[in-house]
């Protein structure tokens, strides 16, 4: 194979660059994960990562958008040709298998607390990017289920406290989650 065609191309090298910073800011924040972390787990020099992202922040959102578009496409996928409660309940089935990769989950969680974080700093702009792309998210999981902003309210809800549940760990056979629809299945 010619030297050439084993080189990645740009392109594919941000891809690698995004999918590594997701699992970097998911376990260490924002403020806590280093471009060198990143630069260092993708294989690239730390220039090269700025030939590719401006600075740190567009690295954070680049990942933070790719967890949000891959929340939306196991929702999208799971919940294809519904529409209403059978659209909701296909996506919170869908939900619970994706929340068991918890680089995502963990990702989903920080992208929250580095908008405080940042905000408390005085920096907005990563609050703005967020919550463009949160509100990208619900719009389109209300149009999915209806449209209706209390069942939709009340679905991300339900997904909130999944989170927190797999986030701190507890079994899927602990009371706490009895109170869940049957038609959700826990976490394992």
């Amino acid at each position: 194979m010619a030297r050439s065609s084993m080189r990645m191309s740009a392109e594919e090298r941000r891809e690698s660059v995004v999918r590594a910073a997701m699992i970097e800011f998911a376990r260490g924040g924002y403020r806590g994960t280093s471009t060198e972390a990143i630069a260092r787990r993708v294989g690239v020099s730390q220039p090269y990562l700025f030939r590719l992202f401006p600075g740190k922040q567009a690295i954070f959102e680049a990942a933070a958008e790719r967890c949000v578009e891959e929340t939306w496409r196991v929702f999208d996928e799971a919940s294809a040709g519904l529409t209403g409660e059978a659209a909701a309940e296909a996506m919170s089935g869908a939900y619970m298998g994706l929340v068991e990769d918890r680089d995502q989950l963990m990702m989903q969680m920080q992208l929250y607390v580095s908008v405080f974080a940042a905000r408390a700093s005085g920096e907005e702009e990563i609050g703005e990017s967020a919550r463009r792309l949160w509100e990208g998210l619900f719009e389109r999981v209300r149009i999915r289920i209806g449209g209706d902003m209390r069942d939709t309210t009340q679905f991300f809800a339900h997904g909130m406290l999944i989170n927190t549940l797999v986030a701190l760990g507890f079994p899927p056979e602990h009371r706490i989650w009895t109170g869940f629809d049957d038609k959700c299945d826990k976490a394992e």
